[in-house]
C-alpha cells in the first residue's frame, strides 16, 4: 500500500457534481493498493497514520497527532499511486490490485483507520471519477510505502 498523506485546514471529495465527503482540519489521505497487500499492510499503516505527529502542539512544534487534535479524515482510493515511470512516459499500472481485491482492502482500511481515530473516516468511491479539492495546511505531506517499513 502507497499513501500520500496530507494535513489539510480542509478537503472534500465531489462525484457528478455532489459533494460524496467533506472534511474540516485533519488529513487528507490518498491511498494506493497494489499485488500482494493485506490486513497486515492495513494494520500498520493505521497504527502509522493515527500516530503520525504533524501537527503543532502548543508550543508551535510538529508533536500531535491527528487523534490528539480530534482532526477530520479523508481517504480517497487513488490507484495511479502504483504507477512505474520505470520505462518511457507512459506509466504502467500493472503494480495496481483489481478491483476484487482493491475494494474490500479499501474498504477495511477505512473502518480501521476510523476505529483507531474514534471518529467517522469520510470516503470517495472506488473507481468513480471523482475531483478532490483541499487545502494543504503547512504544507505537510508524508509519503508512505508498506512495502519501506525499515
Amino acid at each position: 500500500m502507497r499513501a500520500v498523506i496530507q494535513r489539510v485546514s480542509s478537503a472534500s471529495v465531489t462525484i457528478d457534481g455532489a459533494v460524496k465527503s467533506s472534511v474540516g482540519p485533519g488529513l487528507m489521505i490518498l491511498l494506493g493498493i497494489g499485488h500482494g497487500d493485506g490486513q497486515e499492510d492495513i494494520d500498520w499503516l493505521v497504527k502509522k497514520t493515527a500516530g503520525l505527529r504533524i501537527f503543532d502542539d502548543e508550543a508551535g512544534v510538529m508533536n500531535c497527532s491527528v487523534v490528539d487534535v480530534g482532526g477530520d479524515v479523508l481517504v480517497v482510493s487513488q490507484f495511479t499511486l502504483m504507477a512505474s515511470t520505470r520505462k518511457g512516459n507512459r506509466p504502467s499500472y500493472i503494480g495496481a490490485a483489481g478491483h476484487e481485491l482493491a475494494i474490500p482492502l479499501y474498504e477495511l482500511f477505512c473502518a480501521a483507520l476510523s476505529a483507531a481515530i474514534g471518529r467517522p473516516v469520510g470516503t470517495g468511491e472506488f473507481g468513480a471519477d471523482m475531483k478532490v479539492s483541499l487545502v494543504n495546511d503547512g504544507p505537510v505531506t508524508i509519503c508512505i510505502d508498506t512495502k519501506n517499513k525499515e
